[in-house]
């Protein structure tokens, strides 16, 4: 069916409001390209897009479909018909979290979800506390306020893998759009087919996080700013940093929830940007550090001050950072495990790596998602060693200690980071000054990420041909520095251009290609699991700043040529 075919089947069938579909047959050829030039993909567990009417938008259709699938799929296994739901502060999710559950109790599953918005981490932990088959979080991250989406997980708490989601995708496909639900959130409510979560469930959460500390001493000396980007951190994040003891002080234009997000259009804490209306504050105040988290509050980001002004520290530097003050307590206090496990993912720092080697751990590399850290963490519980899990980490402001949820926790990740600022500022040092004797001591490991944002219906296709197009032309030469070893996740095989030998990967398949410049640098080439782009992940290393930025600089110009025009 073509985009316009989708379009009048739309108009003649969707039940819209009058006023919806006035706003429809109002659509220029471009906004309805956009809008039925594709059907939503089940993605990285789950599915994603701009709100609005059609096949390519999040809508009450939509997110329906979806819910009808995943319970579908749920009834072919032999799972509890259980699911626990969360949402996040953006316009509709509390809508689309009841039409959820109503469609998935629909089907006979029975299903919890939380009375207000909560972060994606407690959603993790509701579904492995309340011993769910399943569970769905409303929430687009940290996109634009104009995006939406519906997150999956498995029994675990773990987004879902490549092979339920193929399921799920199958089963929505087969579904159609204007089936109306048997009964109405309310009316399942009232029938007990859906209960809310108690409010218990929030103090054993708060407890479970708090229990994750390495140190007994409060941070009541610490002066922080912090700011929830209008999302679901405000009641959780402050609510443990203030159990233990530090001094919070909120951006109060940014206190609460706001699906507009107007003093933050991109409210991504990996963007400086996100944190400008603290910086407006911080000059005033004067506060030991600033700490942000995304609107599902599974993003975490800092910046201290400093004599000249602010200086953010990259996902892949806090990382680090909590990586080396954990180990560190947990070694101090003989609290570190035997054969501990430290996890990242593949376009996160090496320079973790050798964090981890002070303190004789050896750090596991996993693809993109954090659902593979999960994974790693379900491996680890199914041999009775979940206790070896230490810190998983991605370059994206992604971290977790702990295994209560599989999903990464900004809660968890900004007590830990204050009780970390706390320590130093009683030694007179700040975060800032921490890192840099990291990379005085092992190195300057400087990254970027580059992202090319594709337009259209036809920017998956784009996505696709650009890895196919890069696979075809694979540079042996970067930037004057020779590149020795290339590795292919699709095809799963690794191959050392020195050499010509080639060794498998262990990993799952997926649609990356990383390059090795011997101990110099790596370029890392991979679309968006989920969104229509295109990223380049560029690490530069050597025992100079200057020259490690240099080498930098050189990649982000050699490797840009390649990015679609």
């Amino acid at each position: 069916m073509e985009y316009l075919d989708r379009y009048h089947f739309w108009c003649e069938n969707a039940p819209l409001t009058p006023e919806e579909k006035q706003t429809l047959l109002a659509l220029g050829d471009d906004a309805i390209k956009g809008a039925f030039g594709a059907e939503l993909q089940f993605g990285t567990a789950g599915i994603r897009g701009i709100m609005g009417q059609g096949t390519n938008c999040l809508n009450d259709f939509t997110v329906r479909r979806t819910a009808q699938g995943l319970a579908a799929w749920l009834a072919a296994t032999e799972l509890p018909r259980k699911c626990a739901i969360g949402y996040d502060s953006r316009h509709n999710s509390q809508r689309y979290a009841h039409i959820c559950a109503a469609a998935l109790a629909d089907r006979g599953v029975h299903v919890y979800v939380y009375h207000e918005l909560a972060p994606t981490p407690m959603l993790s932990f509701a579904v492995r506390q309340l011993g769910c088959g399943c569970g769905i979080v409303v929430s687009a991250s940290h996109n634009a306020g104009i995006y939406n989406g519906i997150k999956c997980y498995g029994p675990d708490g773990c987004q879902m893998t490549d092979e339920p989601a193929a399921i799920v995708y199958k089963e929505i496909s087969n579904i159609a759009y204007f089936v109306s639900g048997k009964h109405s959130f309310e009316e399942h409510l009232a029938q007990g087919n859906v209960e809310f979560i108690a409010q218990e469930l929030w103090e054993r959460y708060y407890r479970t996080v708090l229990a994750e500390r390495v140190t007994t001493q409060p941070a009541n000396h610490l002066n922080l700013l912090y700011t929830p980007l209008c999302g679901t951190g405000n009641k959780p994040v402050r609510e443990v940093l203030g159990r233990i003891g530090v001094n919070v002080d909120v951006v109060r234009v940014q206190e609460l929830p706001d699906g507009d997000f107007k003093t933050c259009e991109y409210p991504n804490p990996e963007t400086d940007a996100a944190l400008n209306e603290s910086y407006k504050i911080a000059r005033d105040t004067h506060p030991d550090l600033i700490l942000g988290t995304d609107p599902d509050c599974d993003r975490v980001a800092v910046a201290v001050p400093t004599e000249d002004g602010f200086r953010k520290l990259s996902g892949n530097e806090l990382g680090c950072l909590l990586l080396d003050y954990i180990l560190g307590e947990m070694k101090k206090n003989g609290t570190l495990p035997d054969h501990p496990v430290a996890v990242r993912s593949i376009v996160s720092t090496p320079l973790a790596d050798k964090v981890a080697a002070q303190y004789g751990v050896k750090m596991k590399a996993v693809l993109t998602g954090f659902k593979y850290i999960g994974g790693e963490i379900l491996a680890l519980e199914e041999k009775g060693e979940e206790h070896r899990f230490v810190f998983g980490f991605e370059e994206s402001c992604g971290y977790l200690k702990g295994t209560y949820a599989r999903d990464k926790d900004a809660v968890v990740a900004s007590m830990l980071t204050c009780d970390l600022a706390a320590k130093l500022k009683r030694e007179g040092m700040s975060l800032v000054q921490k890192m840099d004797a990291l990379y005085e001591k092992l190195g300057y490991h400087e990254a970027k990420v580059v992202s090319l944002e594709l337009k259209g219906p036809d920017a998956m296709a784009l996505s696709a041909k650009f890895m196919s197009d890069f696979r075809a032309e694979i540079p042996t030469m970067l930037c004057g520095v020779a590149v020795t070893k290339c590795t292919d996740y699709a095809s799963r095989v690794t191959k050392d251009l020195t050499t010509g030998e080639e060794r498998p990967v262990t990993l799952p398949k997926s649609n990356v290609v990383a390059l090795t410049l011997g101990e110099k640098a790596s370029v890392i080439v991979r679309p968006s699991g989920t969104e229509p782009k295109v990223k380049l992940y560029l690490t530069a290393i050597d025992r100079s700043k200057e020259k490690a930025l240099c080498l930098l600089a050189q990649l982000e110009t050699a490797m840009s040529a390649y990015l679609p025009k």
